[in-house]
């Protein structure tokens, strides 16, 4: 057994245009997987495409925006389709545009971060279940925060995020027995796209990482090897867990 080989396996990964999910999805590729990739935007996603298959993986973007439920299923049965069957789920998709009080919070704002972060991940999950429990086996990662341990201003995303390791476990107790495994990453601060006007500027970069230990940000390649870890044999009597990539930040509280 090679413990981190992926040949043969196929994956979906949510949220892969751009950032860890992009990164992700080229790291299944590179261990030997095929990937459906799935996002809002078709143009990023063919770029994706494209990186795979100069790998020499099958590659197959599938566009959709799964805070809609029933697109979210919708996704999950094309990639099946595409792919002949599912052995790992990552569900990435996620994230928040603005930093508020909890008290300026728009409901709204609530709302938008609890579909982009918590149910898409549960819809994907959901429509997802019949096919990896018949089959007997699967690795599903859901991407979460650190955030999930409490963050100010950013309330709605913490709170969702905390929700899906909440998910992240209680689905591996359900389907321990099944041979599915469900864990959870939890990434700090990692510089991608959604988070450049932070780590582009020095001073908001050096506040913004003063309490990590590391001393500095995270790449989205340091989340994708974890996320191998994951999916791989390496990790085969690993479930429920919630793995920090965090330069050190949860180890200080």
């Amino acid at each position: 057994m090679q413990a981190f080989d992926l040949s043969g396996k196929r994956a979906l990964v949510t949220g892969a245009s751009k950032g860890i999910g992009r990164a992700v999805a080229l790291a299944y590729a590179a261990a030997g997987a095929d990937v459906a990739l799935v996002s809002r935007s078709q143009e990023a996603l063919d770029e994706v495409a494209k990186e795979i298959t100069a790998l020499g993986r099958r590659a197959v973007a599938i566009p959709a925006d799964l805070t809609d439920r029933e697109a979210a299923a919708a996704a999950v049965h094309a990639s099946i389709d595409a792919l002949g069957h599912l052995d790992i789920v990552v569900n990435n998709a996620g994230g928040s545009n603005f930093l508020v009080e909890f008290k300026d919070l728009r409901l709204s704002g609530w709302d938008k971060l609890m579909r982009l972060n918590l149910d898409s991940a549960m819809a994907v999950c959901h429509a997802v279940a019949p096919h990896l429990l018949e089959r007997g086996s699967g690795s599903v990662i859901n991407v979460a925060s650190v955030a999930a341990r409490g963050a100010p201003f950013l309330a709605p995303y913490a709170a969702a995020k905390a929700g899906l390791v909440a998910l992240t476990k209680s689905l591996a107790l359900e389907w321990a027995g099944a041979g599915v495994r469900v864990n959870a990453l939890c990434p700090g601060w990692t510089a991608t796209d959604l988070n450049r006007n932070l780590w582009e500027d020095e001073s908001a970069s050096r506040s913004t990482i003063g309490g990590v230990p590391m001393r500095r940000w995270g790449t989205p390649e340091e989340m994708a090897a974890p996320a191998v870890f994951l999916a791989a044999p390496a990790s085969s009597y690993m479930t429920g867990q919630v793995l920090f990539i965090d330069g050190g930040l949860t180890a200080t509280s």
